[in-house]
């Protein structure tokens, strides 16, 4: 039997600067349109997925897959980056010494990451997000018409 994971659905929390800075990052380089973004800290949230709390939901990054199923922690970022084409970019986590070591270390990570000041997300996604929106933008542009970049 074949699951559907996309369109995946991630539950983040914009008013953490590494997280944001991440989804528009992911947001930007989604050209195929397989992800979709749900802040869960945004007035009025209340789409829950199913057996979550908003707590579970700032705890760790949630994401619910086509067919409903419920994915937590790095699961999450493995699936959503391949989405768009950044596969290379989770694949240590899929090697039988680092992903257990990644599973771990990042619950702890996101239980201090309001704690992470902002230039180091600023560091670590301007440049990846000025980057994944050029191409974005290249991807919109059609021979022969207008195109703004």
């Amino acid at each position: 039997m074949t699951t559907a994971l996309y369109p995946l659905t991630l539950y983040y929390e914009s008013a953490c600067a590494l997280c944001n800075g991440e989804m528009t990052n992911l947001m930007l380089r989604d050209t195929d349109s397989k992800l979709r973004f749900v802040d869960v800290s945004a007035p009025g949230f209340d789409s829950l997925p199913p057996g979550t709390t908003t707590a579970d939901l700032l705890e760790l990054i949630h994401a619910q897959t086509a067919d409903g199923r419920v994915l937590r922690g790095v699961e999450v970022f493995r699936h959503a980056y391949r989405a768009v084409g950044l596969d290379w970019l989770v694949a240590p986590t899929n090697c039988p010494l680092l992903g257990p070591l990644a599973d771990r270390l990042y619950p702890l990570l996101a239980r201090n990451r309001h704690r992470i000041p902002r230039v180091v997300s600023h560091l670590l996604f301007e440049t990846a997000t000025r980057r994944a929106a050029e191409r974005a933008a290249l991807r919109r542009c059609r021979p022969g018409s207008a195109c703004e970049l």
